[in-house]
């Protein structure tokens, strides 16, 4: 009696999900594929929530808007035009500097497999893969005239999305009256997140640097950068970091002191996770470890750098305007609409 009543509810509901998971899956594959389309966007608007606050102010001032957006989008321009000056030489040696490092790694991986008998097959085969990946890490002169242009393309749609969303962001929300107040404090969320988080990173990455100098790594302005720039993915950089660490040690340093420079970045990165970040950023834009992990993994796989960095900035933005969104109720509200 009660199977019959309840069978046509239990098949709308699977029909439902069914409906959930094929657009979702959609959506996802839709992303995938336009990756040079919309990627660029993507980055552009997460810039351009950055800047929000600082061309409200300019307009507050009187300065036109389209000035403020101009301007805004210049100085983000010059910022990566310094970034690329300070870092391109530094970058450079660090790729010079690679085919070494696997020599390194290779000479170690080779001295333990020959003291272990029936391995000397897999010291060759790890001796195969590590010269491969060290030549198809060098781009080659026709790899780079065939991104050219598609860098080129993708460099206007991020400049033109930064641009016409600043320029037109008042106009944008005022379109949604009732959602314009938790579109608004999403943003601030995102662009407090960003900022701090920046400065936090330039400060882990002077003082790791600092560090990496004080042991006598080589290089520490290359583990420096390495560790600003790595941290921007929270879990999987830093993890990434010391297990370069711990292979430059073991090559550079015999004995206990090998461990050392990883040992040092990690005490650096555990001071900044459990007590700088928090203290700073605030508890306000917390959020679920393992959400933040597999939300980083999905941009990885997604989008690659681009969508490991948009990843923590997007799930910011739609946490905080889900919960300052006016749909949004709790069970007690719900309780007395009943």
């Amino acid at each position: 009696m009660f199977d019959g009543a309840l069978r046509p509810s239990g098949l709308r509901l699977a029909q439902t999900w069914s409906l959930v998971i094929i657009a979702a899956l959609l959506v996802v594959t839709s992303l995938r594929l336009a990756e040079s389309f919309v990627a660029p966007i993507a980055l552009g608007l997460v810039l351009s929530l950055v800047l929000a606050p600082s061309v409200s102010i300019l307009h507050r001032l009187g300065v036109p808007r389209a000035v403020s957006a101009t301007a805004a989008l210049l100085f983000a321009a010059f910022f990566f035009f310094i970034l690329v000056v300070l870092l391109g030489p530094v970058l450079i040696d660090a790729t010079q500097q690679l085919p070494l490092v696997l020599q390194e790694v290779h000479y170690y991986l080779q001295r333990l497999t020959y003291s272990i008998r029936g391995l000397e097959d897999l010291g060759d085969e790890l001796e195969r893969s590590l010269t491969q990946g060290g030549e198809e890490a060098m781009p080659t002169m026709i790899d780079m005239m065939w991104m050219a242009p598609n860098f080129l393309g993708q460099s206007l749609i991020f400049a033109g999305t930064v641009f016409f969303f600043l320029m037109t962001r008042d106009e944008i929300y005022a379109t949604f009256t009732r959602m314009a107040p938790a579109l608004r404090k999403a943003d601030r969320a995102v662009s407090h997140y960003f900022v701090t988080i920046t400065m936090i990173n330039a400060g882990l990455g002077v003082a790791t640097a600092a560090v990496m100098m004080a042991i006598g790594v080589s290089y520490p302005m290359i583990w420096g950068v390495a560790a600003f720039l790595l941290n921007f993915l929270l879990y999987l950089g830093p993890i990434a970091l010391i297990g370069a660490l711990t292979v430059a040690g073991i090559t550079q340093f015999n004995g206990v002191y090998s461990f050392l420079p990883a040992l040092g970045y990690f005490a650096l990165n555990m001071t900044e996770a459990q007590f700088v970040t928090p203290f700073l950023v605030g508890q306000r834009l917390q959020m679920n470890p393992l959400g933040i992990f597999l939300g980083i993994l999905f941009g990885l796989w997604l989008w690659g750098p681009i969508g490991g960095i948009v990843a923590i900035p997007t799930m910011i933005w739609l946490t905080t305007f889900w919960i300052s969104s006016p749909r949004f109720t709790t069970p007690q509200e719900d309780a007395q609409a009943l």
